[in-house]
């Protein structure tokens, strides 16, 4: 496959979350890095799922608990999207889930160092491909929009290892750790690009040869445009609407989960359409709007441990019969 363009799955796996600036190359030094993640990819495959996942629920439960910050962000933003108030139990419990969840996501993403193609396929279900087989068929490329859920990191090498052309955009690792990943999400028939300012470009040149383009866009990331999240005032990055309006390309949101046992679902959905003269705030607003629908069906699976609302915006939390049914 040709190396052109462009899929924001940011894969940066410190709490903070995805889609920072990267630290500048630091070339093939700490070479520890790369070994250690192939030595411990192949010290998970040998583990049985259930042992993995319950590995998981001790370090995710120390996470919530020692990091005051993050916990005081997650509760604010679980509270909001259960249409409660941060001091309901169901609040703090959906969150510690979540914070356990993301060690899940974080074992996952150390153990596909060891997968085959053939077998990460084999644990992977997905509904909607009919969607997505339409919309390439246009020929102007499909810009799928991901929320933080799930592992959109298994979201991109199941595409990939299927044989749907995806180009993963994705924040430098330090030293050989980066050259180790790259392998790996080149092995499941990604083809990878860093982020940056030229990204933009290869984004557009992969849309114009008909390639999926992925871009997790549900939390602040430098500038993005206001909208109602929950209710609430948030700044989203814009850039997945702003590509549809200038490409033409198809506009999809999607989301993945997992399963206890350690298998994937993704969910693809029918093509947004919209009118001469859509504006990209009204168009991601939709996409928000989507969000909203994913997260309340599987509230633990989204990894919000950062603040996300505007203070004083005047707008009251949405409450749980509010919540609009899965279209």
């Amino acid at each position: 496959m040709r190396k052109r363009a462009a899929q924001e799955l940011t894969l940066d796996r410190r709490p903070q979350g995805a889609g920072r600036p990267s630290r500048p190359s630091q070339g093939h030094g700490l070479p520890l890095l790369g070994a250690g993640y192939k030595a411990g990819a192949r010290i998970l495959r040998v583990l049985p799922p259930g042992l993995r996942n319950a590995a998981a629920v001790p370090g995710g439960s120390a996470w919530f608990l020692l990091s005051r910050g993050q916990r005081r962000a997650a509760l604010d933003n679980y509270a909001a999207a259960l249409g409660v108030e941060p001091s309901d139990p169901e609040v703090a419990r959906v969150a510690r889930r979540a914070f356990q969840n993301y060690g899940r996501m974080v074992l996952d993403f150390l153990l596909m160092g060891s997968l085959t193609p053939g077998e990460l396929i084999q644990r992977t279900t997905v509904d909607g491909l009919e969607h997505l087989d339409a919309a390439l068929a246009r020929g102007r490329g499909v810009i799928l929009a991901l929320p933080h859920m799930g592992s959109w990191d298994n979201t991109g090498s199941y595409g990939g290892a299927v044989g749907y052309p995806i180009t993963a955009v994705t924040g430098q690792f330090p030293g050989s750790l980066n050259d180790a990943v790259k392998e790996t999400r080149e092995r499941y028939g990604l083809q990878v690009l860093l982020v940056g300012r030229p990204a933009v470009r290869e984004i557009i040149e992969a849309l114009k040869a008909n390639r999926m383009v992925g871009l997790v866009c549900d939390q602040e990331e430098g500038p993005g445009v206001e909208v109602r999240f929950f209710g609430r005032r948030s700044l989203v990055p814009a850039g997945a609407a702003a590509l549809a309006l200038k490409t033409g390309a198809a506009l999809m949101a999607g989301y993945q989960r997992m399963t206890p046992a350690g298998r994937h679902h993704i969910h693809l959905e029918a093509p947004l359409s919209w009118p001469d003269g859509e504006s990209k705030e009204s168009l991601m607003q939709r996409i928000v709007l989507r969000f909203e629908v994913f997260i309340r069906e599987q509230p633990d699976q989204w990894y919000a441990f950062r603040p996300m609302f505007k203070r004083n915006s005047g707008i009251a939390t949405q409450r749980r019969d509010s919540a609009p049914e899965r279209g």
